[in-house]
């Protein structure tokens, strides 16, 4: 009898227990949505976004309608590096435009390109593997560019198809207008990688 006693009041026990009321619920719901509104944008602001390419100023490494993961965390807190692959505004635009090149000269160095279309850095032949085709035009690379100490000097891999630093409308790049760097291409599916932005790679990896 004791047993069955006992058993009863559990169960009167829980159901006399207060069920949360549809204010809390709706209260509870809100806040969720707010904490993944608030994580996806510190996420999308801070951390990444995802960003399609448009043209094919980039080829061989990057094409027209790759989509990418550009990474804003890294150069919060290091330098960008020779190589790296970045994103930033095209500030002639009248509505919001992007271009996306690599880095060839870092500040404080002297870039030049000569006839034969050789770029110099300092002086010194840069050795390299993306630009594969002969420079044409080195626009205002034909005299000696000195970089400024926040400055970099930026060209598109497919060098004959690239609007970069070369030109004025572009000019060198300061490190605050440099939105990130291009890390991950998520399509197409059967090019999926991690990019590369070592000289010693291939143009994926």
């Amino acid at each position: 009898m004791d047993k069955e006693m006992n058993t009863t009041e559990a169960v009167m026990t829980e159901a006399e227990e207060p069920k949360p009321s549809l204010i809390n619920e709706i209260i509870q719901l809100v806040t969720y949505i707010l904490v993944i509104f608030v994580i996806t944008f510190l996420i999308l602001h801070f951390v990444g976004q995802r960003t399609r390419v448009s043209g094919s100023s980039m080829e061989d490494t990057l094409s027209d309608g790759d989509n990418l993961i550009v990474e804003k965390l890294s150069y919060r807190f290091s330098d960008p590096e020779r190589f790296d692959i970045i994103i930033f505004p095209y500030k002639y635009a009248t509505t919001p435009t992007y271009y996306i090149k690599r880095i060839i000269g870092l500040p404080g160095e002297t870039v030049y390109i000569d006839e034969e279309g050789n770029i110099f850095i300092n002086g010194e032949i840069l050795e390299e593997k993306y630009g594969l085709a002969t420079i044409m035009n080195p626009g205002r690379a034909a005299q000696p560019i000195t970089l400024g100490e926040d400055e970099f000097f930026v060209m598109g891999d497919n060098r004959n198809g690239s609007e970069d630093s070369r030109f004025n409308d572009v000019g060198n790049i300061r490190r605050e207008d440099i939105v990130g760097r291009a890390w991950v291409r998520i399509y197409p599916f059967n090019e999926i990688c991690v990019l590369d932005h070592d000289y010693y790679g291939e143009h994926a990896r």
